[in-house]
C-alpha cells in the first residue's frame, strides 16, 4: 500500500505543480496583457493629446493666415487704389498736357499764318491782319508772337505806340528767356527810352542776350568793345563776338553749297533793270514784258533773274523765271543756260532737282565761255552732284571762271587752296583769290580773310583789320542797320524819340555834329510835309514817298531849298 500511496502522492504533488504552474504562467499573461492595455492607453492618450494640440496650433495658423490674408487683401486694395489714382491722375495731367499742347499748337499756327500774310503783304489791311493773328497767338503763350507784339508797341506800328506797355512785356518775355526781349531791354536802358539810363544794366541785358543766341546783341557788344562804351576797350573781345554772329552766317551760306541766292547779279544790264530803284514801276514792267516777248534776249534774261530772286517789287515766282530763261536760251544766251543750270542745281518748283540737267545747262553754257557756267561745272565736279568728285576738274573750270573775273569762281579757288581740297594747301594763293573775290562783294571771301587776319593764317596778324573784314561781311549780309559813326538809324514812328536819339549822337562824339544837323533837318522837313499834306500818321507813310516822285537825293535837294532860304533871309537882315 506504501508504495502505491507514495505514487498516489507524488502525482497529486506533480497535479498541484502543474497547476501552480500554469496558474503562474496565466498570471504572468495577465499581468502583460494588463502592461501592454496600459501601454496602448496611455500612447492613445498621448497620440489624442498630439492630435488635439496640432488641432489648436492649426487652428491658430489658420487663424493667423487668414488674419495675414486679410491684411494682404487690404493692402492690395489700398495698392490698387493708389495705382487708380496714379492712372486718374496720369490720364487728367496727359488731357490736360494735351489741352496745353493743343493750344500751343493753335498757337504756333496763328503766328505762322501771321507771318505768310506778314510777308506777302502789298497793303496796310494785310498787315493788320497778320498783327491781329500775332495778338490772338500772344493770348495763347506764342512767345514769338509775344515779341511781335512786344516789337509793334515800341515802334508803334499801326498806331500802336506804348512804350510801358512794350517794356512790361519784354521783361516777361525775359523771364521766359527770350533773347530779342532782353536785347531790346538792353537798347532802352542804353538809351534812357521808357525806363531809367543806365549802361551798367544795359550790359548786363546784352549779355543775356548774347549768350542766349541774339545776333544783334553780339553785334552791339562787339562793337562796345572795340570803341570803348561803357567797358574797356578789347579788340579781341570785340572780334570773338563779331566772329559768333559771322560763324552763324558763314554756315547758313556754306550750306547752299557755293551757289547761295544772293549771289545772283544782274548779268545782263539795261537800264532801268540794272539802276540802284527798289521798285520796278508796273507801267515799266509791262513795258519790258512786251519787249521780253517780242524777243529781246537781254530784257529776258533780266526778267528772268528778277523772277528767280524776286527783285524790284516783283515776287519770286521760279515758273516765270524759268520760261524767260528758256526764251532767252533758245535764242543762244549763254547766261539764260547758266542760270537754268543753276534753277536745276538746287531744284524748286518749276525745275526739280536734277543734276543731270544741270551738267547739261551748264556744258551748254561753258562751250561758250560762260563764266557762270565754268563755275556752275566746277560746283558739280567739286561736291560730286551727278558726276564723280573729281578735284582737278573742279579746280580747272573754277580757274577758267575766276580769269573771266567771276567772284563767286574766285571765292571757290581761294577754299580750294586754304582748305586743301584735292590740292597742297596754299594759303598766299588763297589770300590772292579771297582777296580779288571780296573786291567784288563775294561775302564768303571777306569772311575767310576776317578768319585768315583774326588767326595769323598767311598773313601777319591783324586784331583791328579782322574785325573790320567782319564788320564788311555782315554789312554784305545785311545783319548791320547801325551807323557805327553817327549813332543809330531806327524804324521809330516817334519823331521826338528820334529828335532825342539824333541828339544823344551828337553829343557822343564832336565828329558827328554836321551828319547830325543835316538828319534831323530831313527829319524835321519830313515831319512838317507829313503835317502839310496829310492828318492821319499811318496813312502819311503809305502815301508819301518821295523817292519815286523827287528822287533818292530828295533831301538833299530840299535841304539846299532850306538853305538857300536862309542865306537869302539873312542877306536881307543884314541890307
Amino acid at each position: 500500500m506504501k508504495p502505491l500511496s507514495l505514487l498516489i502522492g507524488i502525482l497529486i504533488i506533480l497535479g498541484v505543480t502543474i497547476k501552480t504552474i500554469k496558474a503562474e504562467k496565466h498570471n504572468k499573461r495577465q499581468k502583460e496583457r494588463n502592461v501592454t492595455t496600459q501601454v496602448s492607453a496611455n500612447k492613445i492618450k498621448q497620440y489624442l493629446s498630439h492630435i488635439l494640440e496640432q488641432r489648436t496650433s492649426s487652428n491658430v495658423t489658420n487663424k493667423r493666415e487668414k488674419l495675414l490674408e486679410k491684411k494682404k487683401n487690404q493692402h492690395k486694395i489700398r495698392i490698387k487704389e493708389i495705382q487708380n489714382r496714379a492712372i486718374l491722375k496720369r490720364n487728367k495731367n496727359h488731357l490736360q498736357k494735351q489741352a496745353e499742347k493743343n493750344f500751343t499748337d493753335e498757337g504756333d499756327q496763328l503766328f505762322k499764318m501771321g507771318i505768310k500774310i506778314l510777308q506777302q503783304s502789298k497793303s496796310q489791311k494785310q498787315k493788320e491782319e497778320a498783327y491781329l493773328l500775332f495778338a490772338k497767338a500772344a493770348d495763347m503763350g506764342n512767345l514769338k508772337a509775344m515779341e511781335k507784339m512786344a516789337d509793334a508797341l515800341l515802334f508803334g506800328n499801326f498806331g500802336l505806340q506804348n512804350i510801358t506797355a512794350a517794356i512790361q512785356l519784354y521783361e516777361s518775355l525775359a523771364k521766359e528767356g527770350s533773347c530779342k526781349a532782353q536785347n531790346a531791354l538792353g537798347f532802352l536802358s542804353s538809351y534812357g527810352i521808357g525806363m531809367e539810363y543806365d549802361q551798367a544794366k544795359a550790359l548786363i541785358y546784352y549779355t543775356f542776350g548774347s549768350a542766349g543766341g541774339s545776333m544783334m546783341s553780339q553785334m552791339i557788344l562787339g562793337y562796345r568793345y572795340l570803341s570803348g562804351i561803357n567797358v574797356l576797350q578789347n579788340c579781341e573781345v570785340a572780334l570773338s563776338h563779331y566772329k559768333k554772329v559771322a560763324d552763324y552766317i558763314a554756315d547758313t551760306l556754306e550750306k547752299s553749297e557755293g551757289v547761295p541766292v544772293e549771289k545772283v547779279r544782274l548779268t545782263e544790264r539795261p537800264e532801268n533793270l540794272s539802276s540802284n530803284s527798289e521798285i520796278l514801276d508796273w507801267d515799266i514792267y509791262q513795258y519790258y514784258k512786251f519787249l521780253a516777248e517780242r524777243g529781246d534776249v537781254q530784257i529776258q534774261v533780266s526778267l528772268g533773274q528778277l523772277h528767280l530772286i524776286g527783285r524790284k517789287g516783283l515776287n519770286q515766282d521760279y515758273y516765270k523765271a524759268l520760261y524767260y530763261f528758256l526764251k532767252a536760251a533758245k535764242a543762244g544766251s549763254a547766261n539764260a543756260m547758266a542760270f537754268i543750270g543753276k534753277m536745276y542745281l538746287e531744284g524748286n518748283a518749276a525745275a526739280p532737282q536734277n543734276n543731270a540737267t544741270a551738267f547739261k545747262y551748264f556744258s551748254m553754257a561753258a562751250s561758250k565761255g560762260n563764266a557762270i557756267g565754268l563755275h556752275g561745272l566746277g560746283l558739280l565736279y567739286f561736291y560730286g552732284k551727278g558726276v564723280p568728285v573729281n578735284y582737278a576738274e573742279a579746280l580747272k573750270y573754277f580757274q577758267k571762271a575766276a580769269e573771266k573775273g567771276w567772284p563767286n569762281a574766285q571765292f571757290q579757288l581761294g577754299f580750294m587752296y586754304y582748305s586743301g581740297s584735292g590740292i597742297w594747301k596754299d594759303y598766299k594763293l588763297a589770300f590772292k583769290y579771297f582777296y580779288l573775290a571780296s573786291q567784288s562783294g563775294q561775302p564768303l571771301a571777306i569772311y575767310y580773310l576776317a578768319e585768315m587776319y583774326a588767326t595769323g593764317t598767311g598773313v601777319v596778324r591783324s586784331c583791328r583789320t579782322a574785325v573790320e573784314k567782319r564788320l564788311t561781311f555782315l554789312k554784305k549780309r545785311r545783319c548791320i542797320r547801325w551807323h557805327f559813326s553817327y549813332g543809330i538809324e531806327l524804324p521809330f514812328k516817334d519823331i521826338h524819340l528820334a529828335r532825342r536819339l539824333y541828339d544823344m549822337a551828337a553829343q557822343t562824339s564832336s565828329d558827328a555834329h554836321i551828319p547830325v544837323f543835316f538828319a534831323l533837318m530831313k527829319l524835321e522837313t519830313m515831319h512838317l510835309l507829313q503835317d502839310i499834306l496829310f492828318f492821319n500818321f499811318t496813312m502819311r507813310w503809305k502815301w508819301l514817298k518821295m523817292d519815286n516822285t523827287i528822287g533818292p537825293q530828295w533831301d538833299l535837294f530840299v535841304i539846299g531849298l532850306i538853305v538857300a532860304g536862309l542865306i537869302f533871309l539873312l542877306r536881307n537882315h543884314h541890307g
